[in-house]
């Protein structure tokens, strides 16, 4: 088996592995379910339990009780650890607590916003752009971002993994310019490690697919989800694999997550990140300047920067065009191209997302 070295974090400090370490150099995980599962299954869904914890005021409550019967919090614990108790405006906060401002309705704001429904060539299988595919493997995610573009999405009709995986595995087949395959979901990374190995391993017999890609929240927001399994089927694919995990803010990436992060890049995933510019979240400079040199420093590199997807529900994270543009004039000024991430905006039957800058 390969050996891998320690990681050069340069600033991304790791945990210490203990002496019961494979080859990877990671210790197992103990007892029948791995941690991120007990994580998983232990995030908070009560709004009462998330504004105790944080010692939030409770009339921050109705509001969101009410909006959580449309669309329910779910938040895992080590992400709200990395909350500022009694800071109502803190950034990570506001990615996940209901707001009133949710029940508004705002012209332009759909179900839909960038045409997944319309581009399924088969049930939970996207074909929008050239060369690559998406696969619409789950509908479970670890958090529930507010403003999420699939918060409306059907997945209970949208599954490729449940009656449909012939029929996606057929489209994919039958297409050899199909070079990669996009996991997405919800978060891929919520199926287990048996699961995507499974899956994994077919696509592994279609000889024209040569990139993996997984867009996932995961390694953020419950960062023990990067396993053994998981690292060793990753490590000894056949493909490319690439990751693209989602952080729209420098306080989202602790130690835990640099860990998680440094063990990925160890086995040569390649690691991208996305996030969505949200006012009041990371629409100032310094903050993406921050986002961008930390997320470097984990050895990953600012992919794109997305303009709002129109969802009903979340219009009030909005930052118009005209301000995204001014933001990235003057964070070219701060970083060096490579840590630059690509303004760019989805638009439904778009052939490519449409860069804004």
């Amino acid at each position: 088996m390969i050996q891998i070295s320690a990681p050069n974090l340069q600033g991304c400090t790791a945990k210490t592995s203990s002496n019961n370490t494979n080859d990877l150099g990671i210790a197992p995980d103990n007892g029948d379910h791995p941690r991120w599962q007990t994580q998983l299954a232990d995030a908070i869904r009560d709004p009462a339990e998330l504004l105790n914890l944080l010692a939030l005021p409770d009339d921050l409550l109705p509001q969101a009780i009410a909006v959580s019967l449309q669309f329910p919090l779910r938040v895992p614990r080590p992400y709200v650890s990395r909350m500022k108790k009694g800071d109502q405006t803190d950034p990570l906060l506001l990615q996940v607590l209901p707001l009133a401002a949710e029940a508004h309705t705002s012209p332009g704001f759909v179900a839909d916003p960038v045409g997944d429904l319309a581009a399924q060539s088969s049930p939970g299988l996207i074909h929008k752009y050239h060369g690559r595919i998406l696969l619409v493997v789950t509908g479970a995610c670890a958090i529930h971002c507010r403003y999420c573009f699939r918060r409306h999405f059907p997945y209970n009709q949208s599954n490729p993994l449940a009656d449909n995986w012939q029929q996606a595995r057929q489209y994919i087949t039958s297409n050899p310019d199909i070079k990669e395959v996009i996991l997405s979901g919800g978060d891929p990374l919520s199926l287990s490690d048996d699961r995507l190995d499974q899956l994994i391993s077919q696509l592994e017999h279609i000889p024209h697919v040569t990139t993996l890609r997984l867009h996932t929240r995961l390694p953020v927001v419950i960062p023990d989800r990067v396993t053994p399994a998981l690292l060793a089927r990753l490590h000894h694919s056949r493909f490319k694999t690439v990751m693209v995990i989602h952080a729209n803010h420098g306080n989202e990436l602790d130690n835990s997550v640099k860990t998680a992060l440094a063990q990925l890049h160890n086995i040569n995933v390649t690691l991208l990140n996305q996030s969505v510019l949200l006012k009041g979240v990371n629409d100032e400079v310094n903050t993406l300047k921050i986002l961008s040199e930390t997320l470097f420093n984990c050895d990953v590199l600012p992919y794109y920067l997305h303009q709002l997807d129109k969802v009903s529900g979340a219009a009030h994270f909005e930052v118009n065009d005209a301000e995204a543009r001014r933001l990235l004039k003057n964070l070219q000024k701060l970083v060096p191209g490579y840590l630059l991430p690509k303004l760019v905006r989805e638009q439904a039957g778009a052939l490519s997302k449409l860069p804004l800058y």
